[in-house]
């Protein structure tokens, strides 16, 4: 194994709640999807107290937001050969985008009649 890194790889490191972590290798083309079934299908040895029962239930989080399961790397634009962080979660279904915005605007909404006498 050589120090060098392969430019058209991305590298992940993969972060749980727990706080372990793993590094794996992706292609840019790689979907948030196929990395969950990968990482499913290679389970670290040191993550047996977090293993799940399916890959659809592994989420990835990148910058505070979970991935849609088409979303490659690519897309993302993570700079290949270097390491980039995300969080690895357990969740059966992820929140629609947008959804806290259009929470607040409701309630900006509510809050922003007044009754004058």
């Amino acid at each position: 194994m050589t120090s060098q890194r392969d430019p058209d790889t991305v590298n992940l490191r993969l972060i749980l709640v727990s706080g372990k972590t793993q590094d794996f290798t992706f292609s840019p083309n790689d979907s948030a999807t196929e990395i969950a079934q990968h990482v499913f299908e290679n389970w670290p040895a040191g993550w047996e107290e977090e293993s799940v029962s399916s890959p659809s239930i592994l989420r990835l989080i990148f910058q505070g937001r979970f991935l849609h399961g088409n979303v490659t790397l690519g897309a993302l634009k993570l700079p290949p050969g270097r390491t980039t962080v995300m969080h690895l979660v357990a969740r059966e279904t992820l929140p629609e985008p947008n959804s806290h915005g259009q929470r607040n605007r409701e309630k900006t909404t509510e809050s922003s009649c007044c009754l004058l006498l």
